[in-house]
């Protein structure tokens, strides 16, 4: 299956190897630049490695937008309690 060469072009080479040695670096850059990568292997496209779609949730619990603290979670309790 051939790459499409639009996507090919937008996204900035680079070699496996390279990217091996660089990997952390490289997801950080690509997130704060938007713009992808396509990593290569022996000269030929192997893979894409672009921004996530996902939009960054601002919200600590995630996809439980609703979940509502009450009272200190860190305090300890007055009750004793039984584990199994």
């Amino acid at each position: 299956m051939a790459a499409d060469p639009v996507l090919v072009m937008m996204a900035a080479p680079i070699s496996a190897s390279q990217f091996k040695t660089s990997c952390l670096g490289l997801v950080d850059q690509v997130s704060a630049s938007g713009e992808g990568l396509v990593i290569t292997k022996n000269g030929q496209p192997g893979a894409e490695l672009h921004p996530c779609g996902l939009a960054r949730r601002s919200n600590p619990f995630g996809i439980h937008p609703g979940v509502e603290i009450h009272g200190d979670l860190l305090a300890p309790i007055d009750s004793p309690w039984a584990a199994l």
